[in-house]
């Protein structure tokens, strides 16, 4: 076997795909036999090219996994050998990073059997060995050992951190620097005994060395290991940072602002502001780093960025996230900060700034809301001052803020309506769809808290609404619709001259099916629940069979959040129509009770993917002998459900409510 899968791997380093292919089903083949592993090594140590052995590597990792049960023990001792000779001799850095991934393998099955108990030994030996790659390789190793047989470690945990320390630390090496990096990452992960974790708090200093003499040699994706090291460390209960904070927050506002850095790297480094924010927000307050971050953060918001705009590694969308975060756990030292960078920034020639400095006021108005309401009159003149800003992107923050305003800053907001109204009145009529969609945000929650406040706007206002609500994108419908349900709400018996003409539109939405229309259907079937409470049961009882009819055929469509909204509907019809809802039970009863019934559970997304993949070569281990475990990458639970769910329990109690004994037979 060994001479001709010799051939076949040389065969599949051909750039010619046919030959590549016929090599790829010969080798699939010929691996089914346990024999390969002995072929295998053989090529690993013997075979002229690097490309060649470094395949061998590659599949016998692939293979080793099904076949190591089956194999002698002198074959067993050879390949272990072997690897080891492959680790210390071998010339190609390549070739001895793929042996490492091999003997990470053979150990997960062979050190816990206790069929090799020289291996730590050799790798304690190795990582103090005088030659650079010897000290490389070892560390390699014990990163990804830690994945396989972690808890071999834990006996020699004191010793692997004093070693792990000096490589941080080796004078003469960058690569055994970057492998020790990478070492500290994995054994960071693996451990979880809090004495233990205490002990990393003395590696900052060297990390944070070795991190940027990376990021000088433009090693920009090793570098980011130290914000994964700095990640766990944040998050865990033990108290890691102490001093070092300072240190960690003055490093990351270094990378957040460097402009000629990847956006990863420095969404990576505002990350770790965030998570400081909001996991050691004493230790900003105590260190006083809450002024030197919002003085890097809150120009961040003003930078042009070149990636899309739906970009979440934007620079601007992570500052703003930070900005939020630090407003939510650190509000009385963030407020008199931001109101006055939005003071300053308002008045500056650059639109930008002048975008982030609403932008700001907006993203602080929920965490900040008892500090704005004591200054909303200075607040309110710097955004309906940006709403008139001959800038687009100025006007479209200044209406997001509005928004925002609306929701934080209940009630107070609501006694400025006579100055706000007007202005948002202005912005639905903007040349910009986006400041108008915007716009309709502000709107819909500005009225969602008015009562009769809004009575001499009511005209004006459903003027335009019904207006954009024909003529508009689907996406400025649907915050057309939540606008118009909010002044519905607030209006109540005044609503009553529109509700007809917007009732006749709503039936339009009810009947849409294709799914990009979904969501617009499932306002509007919101709206008409809104629309019906304001009216009242005489003006929407003669109507409603036809509205409820296309409720229920909406429950065939597969949308969740439609269901959501649908019961939400119900819910509404039955606390109108009483006793007259009861016609409705049989067939709204099991609806309620289908999505209760859901599954809510998590969804896991699994990473299969794989390193060794060299020029495609992952087909050829794609067979069923391929036993590597695959990595857990996402868990998320379906929120959407969970609201469906949650709409359909209230609607239950509702409908219980208001038909009393009636609903008794259904409910059982």
């Amino acid at each position: 076997m060994a001479q001709s899968l010799e051939l076949l791997l040389i065969q599949f380093l051909m750039p010619d795909n046919d030959a590549r292919r016929q090599a790829e089903e010969q080798i699939k083949r010929l691996a089914k036999d346990p024999q390969v592993v002995p072929a295998l090594v053989q090529h690993l140590r013997t075979a002229k090219t690097p490309n060649v052995r470094q395949l061998a590597a590659v599949l016998l990792r692939k293979k080793i996994t099904g076949h190591w049960a089956k194999l002698a023990p002198q074959v067993k001792q050879l390949v272990k050998q072997s690897l080891i000779e492959s680790i210390t001799m071998e010339h190609s850095p390549p070739v001895r990073r793929a042996s490492a991934n091999v003997v990470s393998i053979v150990a997960k099955y062979a050190v816990p059997a206790g069929e090799w108990p020289d291996l730590l030994p050799f790798l304690f030996q190795c990582s103090q060995s005088p030659q650079e790659e010897h000290r490389e390789v070892a560390l390699i190793l014990f990163s990804s050992l830690t994945e396989t047989i972690g808890t071999t470690f834990r006996p020699h945990f004191a010793d692997l951190q004093a070693l792990l320390l000096k490589c941080l630390q080796d004078e003469s090496s960058n690569r055994v620097r970057v492998a020790a990096l990478k070492a500290v990452g994995s054994f960071l992960e693996f451990t979880n005994d809090g004495d233990e974790v205490v002990k990393f708090r003395e590696f900052i200093p060297s990390i944070l060395n070795v991190s940027r003499q990376c990021l000088a040699a433009g090693e920009e994706d090793v570098a980011i290991i130290a914000f994964e090291i700095f990640d766990e460390l944040i998050e865990s209960p033990a108290p890691l940072l102490g001093d070092s904070v300072k240190s960690i927050v003055q490093f990351s506002l270094e990378v957040s602002s460097s402009q000629n850095l990847e956006s990863n790297t420095r969404h990576q480094a505002i990350q770790i502001i965030s998570w400081l924010a909001k996991y050691k927000a004493n230790s900003l307050k105590k260190h006083k780093l809450v002024t030197p971050i919002l003085q890097v953060m809150c120009p961040l918001l003003a930078e042009s960025s070149n990636v899309d705009d739906d970009d979440d590694l934007a620079p601007d969308r992570a500052a703003a996230e930070v900005i939020d975060t630090m407003a939510l756990n650190l509000s009385k030292h963030v407020f008199p900060l931001v109101f006055e960078f939005a003071s300053i920034s308002i008045q500056n020639a650059n639109p930008k700034f002048r975008e982030a400095s609403v932008t700001a006021l907006g993203v602080v108005s929920e965490g900040c809301a008892e500090l704005m309401k004591d200054k909303l009159e200075p607040v309110l003149q710097i955004v309906l001052g940006a709403l008139r800003d001959p800038e687009q992107m100025v006007r479209g923050a200044a209406s997001f803020a509005l928004g925002q305003f609306a929701e934080h800053l209940q009630p107070e907001i609501i006694s400025h309506y006579a100055s706000v109204l007007p202005c948002i009145l202005n912005a639905l009529e903007d040349v910009s769809d986006e400041v108008k969609e915007k716009s309709y945000y502000a709107l819909a929650a500005f009225c969602e808290d008015m009562g009769v406040e809004i009575l001499p706007f009511l005209d004006p206002l459903m003027g335009k609404l019904l207006a954009a609500l024909q003529s508009s994108s689907r996406n400025l419908q649907e915050t057309c619709m939540s606008a118009i349900g909010s002044v519905a709400a607030a209006a109540e018996q005044a609503f009553i001259p529109y509700a007809e003409r917007v009732l006749e539109l709503m039936k339009v939405f009810m009947v849409l099916t294709n799914d990009e229309d979904l969501r617009a259907r499932a306002r509007a079937t919101e709206l008409v629940g809104i629309v019906a409470m304001s009216v009242g049961r005489p003006r929407i009882e003669p109507i409603l069979p036809a509205f409820v009819e296309a409720a229920i055929s909406g429950f065939g469509l597969e949308f969740s959040e439609l269901r959501e909204y649908t019961h939400g509907f119900f819910s509404n019809v039955a606390e109108i129509m009483g006793d007259g809802f009861v016609k409705y039970l049989p067939h709204v009863v099991p609806l309620a009770f289908s999505s209760c019934n859901l599954d809510d559970g998590s969804a896991v997304d699994i990473d299969e993917s794989d390193d060794d993949n060299i020029n495609g070569f992952g087909e050829v281990s794609s067979d069923d002998e391929a036993h590597d475990e695959p990595r857990v990458r996402n868990i998320s639970i379906r929120t959407g459900v969970l609201d469906e769910k949650a709409a359909a329990t209230q609607a239950l109690g509702l409908f219980a409510q208001h038909t009393k004994s009636s609903f008794a037979p259904m409910g059982q």
